[in-house]
C-alpha cells in the first residue's frame, strides 16, 4: 500500500469517534436531502405528473344509451386527433346504502374489466379489483367513505343486488365513484336507463378550444343529442390545482430548510473535523507528505465516512419518505409518488462534492502552514483567545446565584464561544435553522387549523345534515294518488324538523341552510346561494372584512366572488333565477374556497319568491350550557324518525383528514430539521471535546467532577442555542408571514388576521428556549463522554 493509502487508512482508523461522527451526520443529512429534493420535486405540477402517469383523459363523455349504441361509439376513437380512446363503458346513476342503514349516497358506477385500458388507468389505493359479479371498487373522492368489506345495498333494482367494497381506487381525471365488472352493469341498470362512457385522449389538448374542437371530432358522425354530459381534463386540473396550491409553498418551503441544512451541517463538520488535524497534518509534512498529498490525505479521510453514510443515507432517506410521501400523495389526492432517479443522484453527487470541496479547502489552508507551526498547534495555545471572554465571564459566574462548584465551569463554558467564534457560528446557524423550522410549524399549524375551521362551518355542535333524495335509479318510488313526484319535493319538511329541534329542551340555539343555484347579472356561469332560517353569525363563518348580514337585502361573499365580479363591500349584485331578481348588498366578506368561491351567503326571506324549495337544507345547533351533546342526540333522534332525517354530533367536515395530514406531515419533517441540527451541535461539541482533551485533562487533575464538566461542556453551547433561538422566532414568524399568505394567494384567497396572528407570548417565550433546548441535547452526548473521561488518559492524548 502507498504511503498515501496508509495514511488515509490511519486516519480513519484512529479517529474513530471523528469517523462515526462524520459518517452519521452525512447519513442523516443525505436522508434529510432525499426527503428535501422528492418534496421539492412532487411540488412541482403534482396534478400534471399524476395526469401523465394515470394517462388521464382529456375529455369524459357521457352518451345517452337510447341514442347511441356501444357500436355506433367505438368508431368514435378513430376520429380526427384521437390520440388513444377507451370505451365504450356501461354507466349508470346508482344510490347505494349500507346495509347498517346509513342513508343512500348517489353516484356514477362504470362497468369496466380492469383498471388500466391505456386511458384513465385507475390506481387501487387499497384492496383488490373485482374479480366477478357482486363486487364493487368505490373510488377514494367519492362521497359514500370506502370500508372493504362493506355491503351495498341498491334498494329499488330487480333483485335487489348487494355488492361488497372490494377495493379502493383513484382516478386521475374522477371519471367515476365506482367501478363493477361489465357483467354486473345489467343488475344495476333500471330498463330504459344508463348510458355508456369514452374516454378520450387527444394529440392536442392544452386549451379549452381544442377540447372543443376534440369533442366536435368524435360527435360529428353520432346522433344529435347522444352525448348528455362531458368533463374536461382542464376543469378537473383546475379544482385540483386550487386545492393543492394551498400546500405547495408549505412543501417547498420545508425542502429548502432541509437541504440548506444538510449542507451547513456537513460543511461545519467537515471542516471541523479537518481543522482538528493540523498538528498530525505538521507530522505528516515532517515526514516527507507535501502539500497536495497532504490534501488527498485528508481528503481520502473524508470522503471514506462521508461515503459509507451517503450509501446508508439514501435508503434511510427512502424510508423516512415512505410517511411523508403518502401524505403528499392524500394532499394532493394521487397516488403515492416516489422518490426520482434523479433527486438520488444529485442528492449523491452533491454530498461528495460538499464533503471533497469543504475537506480541500481546510486541508489546504493546513497544509500551506509551515511544519515547524503545524506541529505547534495543539501543543501551545493561541495567545489571547478567548482570554478577554473567560476573564469577563469569570467575574459574570461570581455574580450569578450559583453553587461554588458550578462557578469556573459555567465560566469558562460561557467562554468557549468566543474562544472559537467560527464553530460557534457554524453550530448556532444549524440551531438558528432547527427553531425556524419549529417556529414555523407551530404557527401553520395553527393557521390551518384555523382555515380548517373556516372551510368547514362547524361551530355546530350537532348538526341535522340535509337527506339525499329517495329517488332511485329506476324512477321515483309509488306515491298515493295526489301527491307530488318525490323528485320535486325535499326528503323532510324543513318547518317540522326545525319545529322538533326548537321543542328540544337541550336546544340553545339554531339555524337551518338550504342551498341554490342562480346566475348574477353581467357574470357567465352559476352561483351557489346559501340561504339562512334563523341567527348563523355563530356558526363558524369566518369573516374577512366588514361584517355578517343581519337583515333581508344583504349578503356576504368569499374573496372569489368579488375578484369575479369586480365588486366589494358595500356594492350590491343581482341574482336572477330565483323566481323574481332579488337584489342584495355585500356587507362582508367571508372566508370560504369551496365552489370557487363563487357563493352567496344571505338570509332566506330574499327567496321568498324562489319557484322551489331550496335544496340540501341542513340544520346547525348549539346545545344549552351543560347539556351533554350525545345524549342529546340520542333524545333528538327518537323525535326527528318519523321525519327520515338524523342527527349528528358536530358540525359538517369536522376533523378535516387533509388538515390532520398536513400537520403530521409538517411534525414529521420538523422533527427531522430538529434531528438534523442537534447533529450538526453534537459534531461541532464533539470535536472540540476531542480538540481540547488535553486541558480537561488538567481540569479533571486539578478537581473538577464529573457533574462540573457536564456543566461546563453544556454551557458552551447555551448562549449559541439562546442566541440562535432569540434570532430563529422571528424569522420563523416571518417565513409563516411568507408562506401562507402565499398559500392563500395560490389559491385565491385572503385571510383574515384571525389566521395570520396565531403567535403570542404564550407560544414565543417556549419557541425562543427551543434553540437552548436543540443545542443541549446536541451537546449532551459529548458532554457525558467527557465526564467519563479518565484523567490520565485525557492527559496522554495528544
Amino acid at each position: 500500500m502507498s504511503a498515501l493509502g496508509t495514511a488515509v487508512r490511519s486516519g480513519v482508523a484512529r479517529r474513530r469517534v471523528q469517523t462515526l461522527v462524520i459518517g452519521l451526520i452525512t447519513m442523516t443529512a443525505v436522508a434529510a436531502s432525499v426527503l428535501g429534493g422528492t418534496l421539492l420535486a412532487v411540488s412541482g405540477a403534482p396534478f400534471d405528473d399524476a395526469f401523465a402517469r394515470q394517462r388521464g383523459a382529456h375529455l369524459t363523455i357521457e352518451y345517452d344509451a337510447g341514442r347511441a349504441s356501444a357500436g355506433q361509439l367505438a368508431p368514435s376513437a378513430d376520429a380526427r386527433g384521437v390520440s388513444a380512446a377507451a370505451g365504450p363503458y356501461r354507466t349508470a346513476t346508482v344510490s347505494p346504502r349500507p346495509v347498517s342503514g346509513m342513508p343512500a349516497w348517489p353516484m356514477t358506477v362504470a362497468g369496466r374489466d380492469r383498471p388500466g385500458k391505456g386511458v384513465d388507468v385507475l390506481t387501487l389505493t387499497d384492496g383488490r379489483w373485482p374479480s366477478g359479479p357482486g363486487e364493487i371498487v368505490l373510488s377514494a373522492d367519492a362521497a359514500l367513505f370506502p370500508v372493504l368489506g362493506t355491503r351495498l345495498a341498491f334498494t329499488g333494482l330487480a333483485g335487489d343486488p348487494r355488492l361488497k367494497v372490494v377495493g379502493v381506487a383513484r382516478s386521475v381525471t374522477r371519471t367515476a365513484d365506482a367501478w363493477v365488472v361489465p357483467a354486473q352493469m345489467a343488475a344495476l341498470t333500471a330498463p330504459g336507463s344508463g348510458g355508456y362512457q369514452m374516454l378520450y385522449r387527444f394529440d392536442g389538448a392544452d386549451t379549452a378550444a381544442r377540447i372543443a374542437a376534440g369533442r366536435a371530432a368524435v360527435t360529428a358522425d353520432l346522433p344529435p343529442g347522444a352525448a348528455r354530459g362531458e368533463q374536461s381534463w382542464l376543469t378537473v386540473r383546475k379544482s385540483a390545482e386550487r386545492e393543492t396550491a394551498l400546500y405547495v409553498p408549505f412543501l417547498i418551503a420545508f425542502g429548502v430548510l432541509g437541504l440548506v441544512m444538510s449542507v451547513l451541517v456537513v460543511g461545519n463538520v467537515v471542516a471541523s473535523a479537518v481543522g482538528t488535524a493540523t498538528r498530525r497534518i505538521g507530522i505528516l509534512k515532517a515526514v516527507g507528505f507535501t502539500p497536495a498529498q497532504v490534501v488527498r490525505a485528508y481528503v481520502g479521510q473524508a470522503l471514506v465516512p462521508a461515503a459509507v453514510g451517503t450509501a446508508l443515507g439514501v435508503p434511510a432517506g427512502h424510508l423516512l419518505a415512505v410517511p411523508v410521501l403518502a401524505g403528499t400523495g392524500e394532499v394532493y389526492g394521487s397516488p403515492t409518488p416516489g422518490v426520482a432517479p434523479w433527486v438520488d443522484l444529485t442528492v449523491i453527487a452533491g454530498m461528495l462534492a460538499l464533503v471533497t470541496a469543504t475537506a480541500w479547502a481546510s486541508a489546504w489552508r493546513a497544509g500551506r502552514l509551515r511544519t515547524a507551526d503545524a506541529l505547534a498547534v495543539g501543543r501551545t495555545a493561541a495567545a489571547g483567545r478567548g482570554s478577554w471572554a473567560v476573564r469577563r465571564s469569570v467575574r459574570l459566574a461570581g455574580r450569578l446565584p450559583l453553587p461554588r462548584p458550578l462557578g469556573l465551569p459555567v465560566a469558562l463554558g460561557l467562554a468557549r464561544p468566543f474562544a472559537r467564534p467560527a464553530r460557534a457560528l457554524m453550530m448556532g446557524t444549524a440551531v438558528l435553522f432547527g427553531t425556524v423550522a419549529v417556529t414555523f410549524t407551530v404557527g401553520m399549524g395553527a393557521s390551518l387549523g384555523e382555515v380548517a375551521k373556516a372551510r368547514a362551518h362547524d361551530a355546530a355542535d350537532v348538526t341535522v345534515a340535509a337527506p339525499p333524495p329517495r329517488t332511485g335509479p329506476g324512477g321515483p318510488a309509488p306515491e298515493a294518488p295526489g301527491a307530488r313526484p318525490d323528485a320535486e319535493r325535499p326528503a323532510a319538511d324543513p318547518a317540522e324538523v326545525a319545529a322538533v329541534i326548537g321543542a328540544n329542551s337541550g336546544t340553545g340555539k339554531h339555524y337551518s341552510a338550504g342551498t341554490a343555484r342562480a346566475t348574477v347579472s353581467g357574470v357567465p356561469g352559476t352561483t351557489a346561494v346559501t340561504a339562512f332560517t334563523g341567527d348563523a353569525s355563530w356558526g363558524g363563518y369566518t369573516m374577512v372584512s366588514g361584517r355578517w348580514f343581519d337583515r333581508p337585502g344583504e349578503a356576504v361573499v368569499p374573496t372569489g366572488f368579488l375578484a369575479a365580479t369586480g365588486t366589494g363591500t358595500g356594492d350590491t349584485v343581482t341574482l336572477n333565477g330565483l323566481g323574481d331578481p332579488v337584489t342584495v348588498r355585500i356587507v362582508g366578506e367571508v372566508l370560504d374556497p369551496r365552489y370557487d368561491g363563487m357563493r352567496v351567503f344571505t338570509d332566506a326571506a330574499n327567496l321568498t319568491a324562489a319557484p322551489a324549495d331550496l335544496a340540501d337544507i341542513s340544520h346547525h345547533i348549539a346545545v344549552m350550557s351543560g347539556t351533554d351533546v350525545g345524549s342529546y342526540v340520542e333524545s333528538l333522534n327518537k323525535e326527528l324518525t318519523p321525519l327520515h332525517v338524523t342527527a349528528m354530533a358536530g358540525g359538517p367536515d369536522r376533523g378535516s383528514g387533509m388538515i390532520v395530514t398536513l400537520n403530521a406531515l409538517s411534525a414529521l419533517l420538523t422533527l427531522m430539521l430538529v434531528a438534523v441540527a442537534a447533529l450538526g451541535v453534537l459534531g461541532g461539541v464533539l470535536l472540540d471535546t476531542r480538540e481540547r482533551v488535553r486541558e480537561l485533562g488538567i481540569h479533571k487533575a486539578l478537581g473538577m467532577t464529573p457533574r462540573q464538566t457536564v456543566a461546563m461542556v453544556l454551557t458552551s453551547v447555551a448562549l449559541t442555542g439562546l442566541a440562535a433561538g432569540t434570532a430563529g422566532v422571528p424569522l420563523g414568524v416571518a417565513l409563516h408571514g411568507r408562506v401562507i399568505p402565499a398559500m392563500a394567494d395560490s389559491a385565491g384567497l385572503r385571510l383574515p388576521d384571525s389566521v395570520l396572528a396565531v403567535y403570542d407570548g404564550a407560544h414565543l417565550l417556549p419557541l425562543t428556549l427551543g434553540g437552548l433546548l436543540i443545542a443541549t441535547l446536541g451537546a449532551l452526548p459529548p458532554a457525558c463522554w467527557a465526564a467519563r473521561a479518565r484523567t490520565t488518559t485525557a492527559l496522554r492524548t495528544e
